[in-house]
């Protein structure tokens, strides 16, 4: 199988869509042998700030000499960014055997009267049996959608597990309310493990306390009052957090930096618990970590910068941050969204005041059709642009932006890995 062909294969599994639940994942990984019994975690749910936290941690664990494993969604160009062994991505070759190898796992299953697994509980099960064999000392593992009944659910009670913001998002899976959406992130909660929080609403706060007496395990909420901000500009941020005085990430955005001090609230709870992490390996982590498409800046003159904003908390926190790094001025934005997101809520909070909107269609079945999202903006923004692919909105707005400007791509992650390579082609 090559690799062209294990993409089509895994792309042709969509048609099952998305089956919430663990028994399908866990008869896939009985047939293989279980490897993720064999694997140490640090297992990560939330609505917002999952992927920079884990990224956080990770190149915490890596700079701290640990053979790190990360399984992150979505992807932005490539599937094989979601498996990553010490911010390796895994081979396309690799990926292609396993995909061929799990496929005749699948077989066995169908001949007995099983389900065939999801697209998405397929790449678990890969990243599973990928980090076995590449021998990973710990895995920092992304909950792809909830908790509770998420694929990578499947795990024992991890080493640590962390709960980043929680806000609504797929509420046609998680429930209508706060509290519901909670109790299925908290699902990740294990008996008698630890867990590590960003600082939610009290509501939520109280899901997940419940959640952890019922259990057993012990839990650490991130004291963010201890944060001062130092510096910040396009290059990245400088803050005080506890005994640390001067920790530095490229990461933008004050959201980042809450998610920072997570990340190293989560390292110290790793230390207590055995980890051999320093407070230099914690500085050298933070500085090195990397995750693309949050509040990235790919062009200047005029500044062009992405972020994978997609829900109304997501939007806010994206607006606060451009408010701080931009204060006073007119943006350009470029935007696309699902159909299902509530993007009213998204456009009320940040298109008041802009300079320009362009709409494009992102490349899914789920996406709002351009014109659609314009039509909803027109009680926001009167210079307004529908753009047929986003490459013509990327390449327009560059055009006609002065070169003192800024734009900003943002509204979801299935176009903005377009936008780079949209730039990537002019370069």
């Amino acid at each position: 199988m090559t690799y062209d062909e294990a993409l089509e294969f895994i792309r042709h599994t969509q048609r099952f869509g998305m089956k919430p639940g663990l028994h399908t994942i866990s008869e896939l990984l009985e047939h293989m042998g279980n490897p993720h019994k064999k694997l140490r975690y640090i297992h990560i749910a939330g609505t917002n700030g999952k992927g920079s936290t884990a990224a956080f941690i990770s190149s915490i664990l890596i700079e701290s000499g640990y053979k790190t494993g990360i399984f992150t969604s979505p992807h932005i160009q490539r599937t094989t960014e979601r498996i990553k062994v010490n911010n390796v991505e895994m081979e396309q070759s690799q990926f292609a055997r396993l995909t061929e190898w799990i496929q005749s796992k699948i077989k066995i299953i169908l001949e007995h009267g099983g389900c065939h697994p999801t697209e998405f509980e397929i790449l678990t099960a890969m990243a599973f049996q990928y980090f076995y064999e590449q021998g990973c000392d710990v895995v920092v593992l992304e909950v792809g959608l909830g908790g509770r009944l998420d694929s990578t659910n499947v795990i024992d009670t991890p080493d640590l597990g962390v709960i980043t913001a929680i806000s609504y998002d797929h509420m046609n899976i998680l429930g209508n309310t706060i509290r519901e959406i909670a109790t299925e992130k908290a699902g990740i909660i294990k008996r008698g493990g630890d867990i590590v929080t960003y600082l939610n609403p009290p509501s939520v706060t109280e899901v997940i306390e419940n959640a952890c007496k019922e259990k057993g395990a012990e839990l650490h909420n991130t004291d963010f009052s201890s944060i001062k901000m130092l510096e910040q500009d396009l290059e990245g941020q400088t803050f005080s957090y506890k005994q640390y005085a001067s920790l530095k990430i490229s990461l933008l955005g004050e959201h980042q930096v809450k998610n920072a001090a997570v990340a190293v609230h989560a390292a110290e709870v790793l230390k207590s618990k055995g980890y051999d992490i320093t407070e230099k390996t914690i500085l050298k982590g933070l500085l090195k970590a990397r995750w693309p498409g949050r509040l990235e800046v790919l062009r200047r003159n005029p500044v062009l910068v992405i972020d994978g904003a997609h829900n109304a908390e997501g939007v806010a926190a994206l607006k606060k941050s451009l408010d701080s790094l931009f204060p006073g001025q007119a943006l350009t934005f470029i935007m696309g969204v699902l159909g299902d997101k509530d993007y009213r809520s998204m456009l009320a909070q940040i298109l008041p005041g802009c300079a320009k909107l362009y709409t494009v269609t992102p490349n899914s079945n789920r996406a709002l059709p351009a014109a659609d999202l314009a039509k909803a903006a027109e009680e926001y923004c009167e210079n307004i642009e529908i753009c047929g692919t986003v490459e013509a909105a990327v390449n327009k707005s560059l055009a006609e932006t002065p070169k003192n400007g800024v734009i900003c791509a943002f509204g979801s992650l299935f176009y903005i890995g377009e936008v780079r390579s949209t730039l990537k082609k002019s370069d």
